[in-house]
């Protein structure tokens, strides 16, 4: 379980700092000129669909990953490595194409139809990356599906929110501009470490 915690907190973190998961919301914020309060409940609200929908997504995985490890335990001892190996050569292998859709055409300057529009837009873009761990996690059991899923959800939403407060100042003072362009390049190759981990390391 240790295992998982700290694989769920590396991949939840890279998730986390991709640029075009809060960047969106910090010019927002600022164009809008609202304040603290406003964009805090804006970033919240916004990163909470997000994750939402990629938690419930994964469930779904995690249970498949679940009644595997019932049936086939052995199997799924070497079957849930070799899947986030393929997952990390797959993502690896495909184009630098941003997954989320952070061009949502605003058509009222309303706060509450602002967070409404961007929080439909976040709910229907799952992170597809995060998903694949949800498979190994199924074969802990339930305390793996909550683990990852609790591990996820505070990470996403404290880490975008505190990303989002420091805006466009953040990713000039720590250049995280290249995440935006390499996003599925790093997480492949983290997927393909973590496979790797996972079945050679138990801890």
């Amino acid at each position: 379980m240790l295992q998982l915690a700290a694989f769920s907190l590396i991949l939840s973190t890279i998730h986390m700092l991709v640029p075009h998961h809060w960047l969106p919301l910090a010019l927002l914020a600022r164009s809008e000129k609202w304040n603290r309060k406003q964009t805090v409940q804006l970033s919240v609200i916004v990163s909470s669909a997000h994750a939402l929908s990629t938690m419930i997504l994964g469930i779904i995985i995690g249970i498949i990953g679940m009644e595997a490890a019932r049936k086939m335990g052995e199997f799924t001892e070497w079957f849930a490595p070799l899947l986030l190996i393929l997952f990390g050569v797959i993502y690896v292998s495909l184009g630098d194409h941003h997954s989320h859709d952070d061009s949502v055409k605003l058509k009222t300057h309303s706060f509450s139809r602002i967070i409404t529009s961007l929080s439909v837009a976040m709910f229907f873009s799952p992170c597809l990356e995060v998903e694949t761990f949800y498979f190994t996690a199924g074969t802990f059991g339930w305390r793996g599906i909550l683990l990852v899923s609790v591990i996820y959800l505070f990470v996403t939403v404290s880490g975008i929110t505190a990303l989002t407060l420091s805006g466009k100042k953040t990713m000039e003072r720590f250049q995280l501009h290249f995440l935006e362009h390499y996003e599925k390049k790093i997480t492949g190759v983290i997927l393909i470490v973590l496979g790797i981990l996972s079945y050679f390391v138990k801890f």
